[in-house]
């Protein structure tokens, strides 16, 4: 257990994290995924200097911040990369959150819309919901005048919107989060992309630390961050 202390050298991974709001876990799944370096030990616990401090928000405005994938993230913190190199990676991700977030302003514009309904059961009374579905769903694709003609004519020609064909029944093999030969598929935190330890008992966890979960609490309701303490850290 750290006992907390700063040294010259510098400060232990608990008060590293602490710094920004982290989990120590997260610190090391970002090491273990390349976008830190393992810092110096000493005594065997590791030990953060100012440059590693440094390197440490950067990684923290790359993948919290800038909600890149690890992978992109490490070529921005690695230090090793050429100038081009890294800033066609940043571009990379502008451009997919350009996207993103055209998808969803249209979903806002669109709910929005939605909201304008006064109908007290959208599917029996709305009038205008037949021409919502072929506009703005894959119905508009498939021929017939009713949806259960068009229901049976998408069924006979297979999925047209993908060109495999459709089986009525069919579970998936490994449903998103089970486990599948060779491990278990990793929960990765929604905040800061580090691990999620599954809970042993109740609901799952979403997040790695209360931190982070207290981290988006406090950005769905003002959009701003103020990282909570963390626990007892350890090395």
């Amino acid at each position: 257990m750290s006992t907390g202390r700063v040294t010259r050298q510098g400060v232990s991974i608990g008060e590293a994290a602490a710094l920004y709001g982290l989990a120590p876990s997260t610190v090391r799944w970002w090491e273990r995924q390349g976008v830190l370096d393992p810092p110096a030990r000493v005594g065997g616990k590791r030990l953060y200097d100012e440059a590693g401090l440094r390197r440490l928000g950067l990684a923290y405005l790359c993948c919290v911040v800038g909600r890149m994938p690890l992978d992109q993230a490490a070529v921005v913190t690695s230090g090793k990369a050429a100038l081009s190199t890294w800033q066609r990676t940043i571009d990379e991700q502008t451009e997919l959150l350009e996207l993103r977030i055209g998808q969803l302003e249209a979903a806002l514009e669109y709910l929005r819309h939605l909201r304008l309904c006064e109908d007290d059961d959208i599917v029996r009374d709305c009038p205008v919901l037949e021409s919502e579905l072929s506009a703005h769903t894959p119905r508009g694709r498939a021929p017939g005048a009713d949806l259960i003609t068009a229901a049976r004519a998408a069924r006979g020609g297979g999925a047209w919107w993908e060109g495999t064909a459709v089986r009525d029944e069919s579970p998936a093999e490994h449903p998103p989060g089970d486990e599948k030969p060779g491990g278990e598929v990793p929960v990765c935190c929604p905040g800061c992309r580090g691990p999620v330890v599954p809970s042993p008992r109740g609901r799952p966890r979403t997040y790695c630390s209360a931190a982070c979960r207290q981290r988006a609490y406090r950005t769905r309701r003002s959009n701003t961050s103020d990282p909570a303490p963390e626990g007892p850290d350890r090395s």
